[in-house]
């Protein structure tokens, strides 16, 4: 592309969703260029966890970007990006370990390296990332800054079904009955919100609160709620400044994860969902 145009880049693994699909509407708004690629990485897969049966479905996918007139799609094989010794990775320390990191030691180191490799490849000015992907987002704004990467990160807001179960390529892996049950992963947050609009500010008896309505759907099995500073991903004893409030939730065999962005801004919080 020319200098003078701006080319904005949406990084998937494909089973493209409305999520993705947002972000490439927002990569086309404010780029010239927008190149979006699909490649399932597995370094980011835990050994044993859904590499070979994540869902693929590359025609689909390109019927779907091509219906948006994006200008490049990038699909590379797993051979082309990792070549026999393949022996650089990147880790961006403490932020990796929290939330997801704790279940998924090298998730991140994964998803970073796949990230760096692919901004060295099509050298984007924008690049646009899910806000589902909380902890995601911060790792890749960390090392965009530590290794001055010449990249702007757009950060999207999550898309939703209409009863509020954040849209997610493993979300086809739920049964009729797991699908409903998984509404009670979003419950849960906007019971949260309540409770801090009622007032509560600690963040223990709110994990409490949350854990004691998740208890009610048997299909769910937590295997985290944290609440953390939003930039740093530490632990908040209570409710202030910019705070999130995540959750990984087993429901079968999807592992789904969402979150609340809580902003204080002037004493009065606002919620972002």
């Amino acid at each position: 592309h020319r200098a003078s145009q701006r080319l904005g880049f949406v990084p998937t693994m494909g089973a493209l969703h409305d999520g993705h699909l947002s972000l490439v509407r927002r990569a086309k708004a404010q780029a010239d260029v927008t190149v979006v690629s699909i490649f399932v990485n597995p370094l980011q897969f835990p050994r044993g966890e859904d590499y070979h049966c994540y869902p693929r479905q590359l025609s689909r996918d390109l019927a779907q970007l091509e219906a948006l007139q994006v200008d490049y799609v990038f699909t590379p094989s797993v051979e082309e990006m990792y070549p026999e010794n393949f022996l650089a990775y990147v880790n961006v320390e403490r932020l990796s370990a929290p939330l997801c990191g704790q279940f998924r030691p090298d998730h991140f180191r994964g998803v970073t390296t796949i990230v760096l490799k692919l901004f060295a490849i099509i050298q984007p000015d924008l690049a646009f990332f899910g806000r589902k992907d909380a902890q995601q987002c911060v790792i890749i704004r960390q090392m965009v800054r530590d290794l001055n990467l010449p990249v702007e990160i757009v950060v999207c807001p999550i898309v939703r079904a209409p009863d509020g179960l954040a849209l997610s390529s493993r979300n086809r892996y739920l049964s009729p009955e797991e699908r409903q049950a998984a509404v009670i992963i979003f419950r849960s947050l906007c019971h949260a919100r309540d409770l801090i609009r009622a007032g509560e500010r600690r963040a223990a008896e709110i994990i409490n609160r949350m854990r004691e309505l998740l208890a009610q759907e048997p299909r769910a099995r937590p295997e985290y709620i944290e609440i953390v500073d939003a930039d740093q991903l530490t632990p908040k004893n209570r409710i202030a400044g910019r705070t999130l409030i995540a959750l990984a939730v087993w429901i079968g065999q999807a592992h789904l994860i969402d979150n609340l962005l809580i902003e204080e801004r002037a004493g009065r919080f606002h919620f972002d969902l």
